[in-house]
């Protein structure tokens, strides 16, 4: 299924059900090239099915999310990258604590194309031997898609405390970073990384204000993990707070950081980690000037940039549209 919109590339809709849609949305909401992602159902017989049917185990939908996509900036397989990072793909009776048919995971696809490219990463997912039980989760045919209540829309942002609670709660969290986090080889990590970059971002160190590499930098591109090159921060949302560590106003997205308190050296703060690799960024302060009031305090050690010029090269070229904004 295609849409087009004036002055945009040819638009396309994905479906995936992995559990709880609250928990679904997030991974894929402030992507580059996604123009929407929807809570709903799908996949069963009945017609306009409420939250508490879909529940009852009767109406044979599933929990899921409907994404607008732009593939031409953030293509199908991309997605099927971050679907499948999201869920256990060995349990065809629900997600983590939630059991049922409505929490089962499936990938719902719109055309040849997708189920193709679909079938091909369950394959190469199922070579990789990173689980040690079948992959049982299907790939059908999208049927009519039905958005969930109101209440349940952009759940990770009206109740964002509910939120993290039910994700770590359910056992989602504990999953992903069991089987998904980037593997670390400690001997590699001291050989690439400097000292410093290695004391900042395994042993929370602090480097040095003004005398660290991008405090003061103003070229246009993204700053990325230096240990698993997750994209983190961008150019555009960097300003000088005077306190001689590059500051931010936002992540490039939300859902690359993780926040943990921090109460050492008599403190209490709020640490700022990358999610995949668990380096350690540096801090978040409430004194910031953007419309969150947000100041994101990051050690230059922890980063690695990437000019704009380079970003194609560099595969992250889905990022270039936010310099044309």
């Amino acid at each position: 299924m295609t849409e087009h919109t004036k002055g945009e590339h040819q638009l396309e809709k994905a479906a995936f059900a992995g559990g709880c849609f609250w928990c679904m949305v997030k991974p894929f909401d402030q992507l580059p090239g996604i123009k929407k992602v929807v809570s709903g159902y799908i996949g069963g017989h009945t017609v306009n099915p409420t939250y508490e049917e879909v529940c009852s185990d009767t109406t044979g939908h599933a929990e899921a999310i409907q994404i607008t996509f732009d593939p031409e900036q953030f293509p199908y397989e991309k997605l099927l990258d971050i679907f499948w990072q999201q869920i256990d793909p060995t349990d065809a009776g629900g997600q983590f604590h939630d059991r049922g048919s409505s929490y089962r995971p499936e990938i719902f696809y719109y055309n040849e194309r997708q189920k193709e490219l679909a079938e091909q990463s369950r394959r190469q997912l199922e070579e990789s031997g990173r689980f040690d039980k079948p992959i049982v989760t299907e790939i059908t045919p999208a049927t009519e898609f039905y958005s969930a209540e109101d209440y349940h829309q952009d759940y990770y942002k009206t109740n964002p405390l509910r939120y993290k609670m039910y994700r770590k709660g359910s056992g989602r969290d504990a999953f992903i970073k069991q089987h998904w986090s980037y593997k670390k080889d400690e001997a590699q990590l001291r050989e690439r990384l400097t000292p410093l970059q290695y004391e900042v971002t395994q042993n929370s160190a602090t480097e040095a204000p003004f005398r660290n590499e991008f405090w003061d930098h103003e070229e246009e591109g993204i700053y990325v993990d230096i240990v698993s090159g997750e994209p983190l921060f961008s150019s555009t949302d960097k300003f000088d707070s005077h306190c001689g560590w590059p500051s931010f106003t936002q992540p490039l997205v939300e859902s690359s950081i993780v926040e943990e308190v921090d109460l050492t050296h008599n403190m209490v703060r709020t640490e700022v980690r990358s999610k995949d690799a668990d380096s350690h960024l540096g801090h978040v302060f409430n004194d910031g000037p953007g419309p969150n009031g947000l100041r994101y305090c990051i050690n230059s050690a922890a980063l690695r940039f990437i000019p704009r010029a380079d970003l194609e090269k560099e595969g992250y070229g889905e990022y270039l549209s936010w310099f044309n904004k």
